[in-house]
């Protein structure tokens, strides 16, 4: 036989359709008693009356907080007391700077007022000095007018240098009035009277007084008029100290080898000797 031929089937379709109603009603009579069994289950059940306690836990957790509490407060002190040392440091670093500060601005006003003594010492060291020499120089001076007047019978009637202002007369005579009397008064600068000069506003008033008008300053005083040799003056020539056009100090001759002049702030408005600052040069208005 070839074993390509047809084998005929020996299946039975009926018995194979019985097994499958067998198993359908099995089936069904299995779901059917579940079915019951269900629904007579709750019918049977008893209430539940007894609850079942869980074991506690609280003791365990609550130390744990207590113990997390305690590490936080811990910490915050440890915090706090460190912001107090920082805060400590910087106020006493403040402190130790302001306290040096004060220490430094103590020393330089003590260098400052050491120095001011100093000056003030020098100053009237130096106008001491000054006195003295004009008394020494009046001393000089006052000795052969003593003795020319003790001999005025026989002293010549005239001399090579005038003797006073008596000289002067008309304008002249009345710029050194004036000047004389504003002799005793202060000095300061920028001062134009009635009873405060500078030199160069003492000479302009001066011959302000009859009607004259000079320049403010003694620069352009020491060139207002017609320059003369200091061996020939009159009374009421301006003298100057220092160049013609470049003069730092004026005053006017008062006649007899004086000068009328606000010298400074020590000294005020003097009447002097010529030799006692003997000037650079003169110059002639009227």
């Amino acid at each position: 036989m070839s074993h390509t031929a047809h084998i005929p089937s020996h299946r039975k379709p009926r018995q194979r359709a019985s097994k499958s109603a067998l198993r359908a009603g099995v089936a069904g009579g299995v779901l059917s008693t579940i079915a019951v069994a269900g629904a007579a289950g709750p019918a049977q059940a008893e209430p539940v009356t007894q609850t079942i306690e869980m074991p506690t836990i609280t003791s365990g957790l609550s130390t744990a907080v207590a113990a997390s509490a305690q590490a936080t407060q811990q910490v915050a002190l440890d915090l706090e007391t460190q912001a107090r040392e920082d805060a400590a440091a910087e106020s006493a670093a403040k402190k130790a700077k302001k306290a040096k500060a004060e220490a430094v601005r103590k020393a330089e006003a003590e260098k400052k007022a050491e120095a001011a003594a100093k000056a003030r010492a020098e100053a009237e060291a130096k106008e001491r000095a000054e006195r003295a020499s004009r008394t020494a120089e009046r001393t000089t001076l006052s000795a052969p007018s003593s003795s020319s007047s003790g001999n005025s019978a026989s002293a010549p009637a005239s001399s090579s240098a005038p003797s006073s202002s008596s000289n002067a007369t008309g304008s002249a005579a009345a710029i050194v009035a004036f000047a004389k009397a504003q002799v005793g008064d202060a000095y300061i600068g920028g001062g134009t009277g009635p009873n405060a000069w500078d030199c160069s506003g003492l000479v302009q008033a001066a011959y302000r007084s009859v009607g004259i008008d000079l320049p403010r300053v003694s620069q352009s005083q020491s060139t207002a008029g017609t320059q003369v040799s200091l061996d020939n003056l009159q009374p009421g020539d301006i003298l100057y100290w220092g160049g013609a056009g470049s003069a730092y100090h004026v005053a006017i001759y008062v006649g007899g080898g004086e000068f009328v002049g606000a010298q400074n702030s020590s000294t005020g408005t003097v009447q002097r000797s010529m030799d006692y600052d003997r000037p650079s040069g003169a110059v002639r208005v009227l």
